[in-house]
């Protein structure tokens, strides 16, 4: 399969023709796969599931040649690790698209309903996007996810993969094609990039015509390229600067068993905490038990000169560092005066992801609730449950913190919109 990859540098004429073609594509599979029955729909995802297991062998002999190409690049074990298939891997991703096929699909689903003075009955109904496209870095498993979730909401989805991973990507959407034949829907619904020409991530932004959405998926600065140079609606996700706020009437064990685990749970996503503000009424009595935990889980603390009082083995935390997104074993550490002070704090540097907040007080509960500002706002629990799945949406595609279209994570309902259904009997507008 890896003989599909482009191999030579493609001039820019052909650049424009490849991507236009899967585009052209994906728009008439759009209309077709739009009104797909769901049945049809799970068939084709459970039959996914049980190719991508069957044809295990063929996935990572593909995946071993991005392997060897990334380890000959020298890029870091931590990269290579997130390329890697493994069979676990594999299973995994079989069993996600087992679970995306027993969720409720959302399209056709009538959500409102109301009568007119004059008889009309006025209402509104769920449609699929159409076709969105994903820009996407490192992980293969990106392919098989995002390629479910968009089926199952009647979207065609064009996918585009880093270069370190084009031959598992080609060799997985082989798969995920191969199934949508054998249950009748349209091939082109699922279609991967096969150049990994950079230009073409400018030609595909360009297609406003044939896109309807755009999703970028990595790191800040992937996001800001697409963001800037898309002439398709772009779904955000700079970067998550996730805050814990334990308030004066926190119940401290809980709130160090929260901070504890919103940190080091899984420190390298995007909503893992990376600052953590404390009250000062609780600060004396919270924080030296509070940063030993941390320490001897290999936390680098950074804390301001009121926690630097407190506890004198802190590193200084300097001014650029409360806006940065670790994905590290790294925190912040700031005592404020009142809750005020904490969601100001959160205000200025936040990054409308998740906020958390500890605290026994209903009415302070309330007030962050309600003042927050972020995709997820949480009481007495982790950050790092702002996650499609452990929200009940069984999978997301990921976490938009810009408030067009979608708000948070995008299950299936956030990959449709609605239209307007009007029945008369005859009404004139006069």
């Amino acid at each position: 399969m890896s003989e599909t990859v482009s191999k030579k540098p493609v001039n820019m004429k052909n650049i424009q023709q490849i991507i236009f073609d899967i585009a052209k594509n994906s728009k008439e599979a759009s209309i077709k796969l739009s009104g797909s029955p769901s049945k049809q729909k799970d068939d084709a995802l459970l039959l996914m599931a049980k190719l991508l297991v069957e044809n295990e062998d063929i996935l990572i002999n593909e995946n071993k040649v991005d392997v060897k190409n990334a380890e000959s690049k020298g890029l870091s074990d931590a990269m290579i690790d997130r390329l890697r298939l493994t069979p676990e891997r594999i299973k995994k991703v079989a069993v996600g698209l087992i679970e995306v096929s027993k969720l409720n699909d959302p399209v056709g689903e009538v959500t409102k309903m109301w009568k007119r003075p004059n008889g009309l009955l006025v209402g509104k109904k769920r449609i699929p996007l159409g076709v969105i496209g994903i820009i996407y870095e490192s992980r293969p498993n990106v392919t098989a996810d995002a390629a479910g979730l968009c089926l199952k909401s009647g979207n065609a989805v064009i996918l585009r993969g880093g270069s370190e991973t084009i031959n598992s990507n080609l060799a997985i959407s082989k798969i995920l094609r191969e199934a949508l034949v054998e249950c009748n829907l349209p091939e082109n619904s699922i279609q991967v990039v096969p150049v990994t020409d950079r230009e073409i991530i400018l030609e595909m932004l360009k297609l406003e015509d044939q896109i309807d959405l755009i999703i970028p998926r990595g790191g800040e600065g992937l996001i800001r390229f697409v963001s800037e140079n898309s002439r398709i609606p772009v779904l955000k996700h700079y970067k998550g600067v996730c805050h814990t706020y334990v308030d004066e009437f926190a119940n401290l064990n809980m709130a160090e068993e929260i901070c504890l685990n919103a940190k080091v749970q899984r420190p390298g996503v995007c909503n893992a905490m990376e600052t953590m503000l404390v009250h000062k009424n609780v600060a004396e009595e919270f924080l030296p038990k509070m940063i030993k935990s941390f320490v001897d889980k290999g936390v680098q603390i950074k804390g301001c000169e009121e926690t630097r009082k407190i506890v004198s083995t802190v590193y200084s935390v300097a001014p650029d560092d409360w806006h940065k997104e670790y994905l590290d074993l790294i925190l912040n550490v700031k005592i404020v005066g009142s809750m005020d002070d904490a969601i100001s704090h959160i205000s200025q540097y936040g990054s409308m992801h998740t906020e958390a907040i500890v605290t026994s007080n209903y009415e302070n509960s309330q007030k962050f609730l309600d003042r927050v500002d972020a995709s997820a706002v949480i009481i007495n629990a982790s950050t790092r449950f702002n996650d499609g799945f452990e929200l009940g949406l069984g999978a997301e595609i990921g976490i938009s913190t810009s408030k067009l279209h979608a708000f948070g994570p995008m299950g299936l309902e956030e990959l449709t919109t609605s239209k307007f259904i009007i029945y008369g009997g005859g009404q004139v507008r006069t």
